[in-house]
């Protein structure tokens, strides 16, 4: 069973930086989607943006598109998410996911094909 453990968060000002990791343990092969999502107080939980392992492809959302990378250490089972230039409106519990399922740009946003979550960090950005 896969298990993900995410670190990095904290407090920053508007248009500072964070740099979010997601470590996965049980994995047994370098095939897997990773995601993340966040989730406000009293809101849905959102995509934010994918990583597939086939073609190495990636996906955001469009309200973080230019200001957040996603990237994976497949030697460290690691994933990481970038994000700078940060607004109020990101201040969210940030959350690991991953699948086996192969995502397009469209199904990458779906929450029920990934089976596998962690607890959240939280990334609170002050005005």
């Amino acid at each position: 069973q896969v298990q993900l453990v995410e670190s990095g968060g904290g407090l920053v000002q508007t248009g500072g930086s964070l740099r979010l990791s997601c470590t996965a343990s049980g994995v047994t092969s370098s095939s897997y989607t990773w995601a993340w999502f966040r989730q406000a107080p009293g809101k849905e939980r959102q995509f934010v943006a994918a990583t597939t392992w086939r073609l190495d492809a990636t996906f955001y959302a469009d309200s973080v598109k230019g200001r957040f990378t996603i990237s994976r250490d497949n030697a460290k089972n690691t994933v990481y998410l970038q994000m700078d230039d940060l607004e109020p409106e990101d201040t969210a519990v940030y959350l690991c996911a991953a699948t086996r399922a192969v995502v397009t740009r469209i199904s990458a946003a779906d929450r029920r094909l990934y089976n596998s979550w962690g607890q959240g960090t939280q990334v609170t950005v002050s005005s």
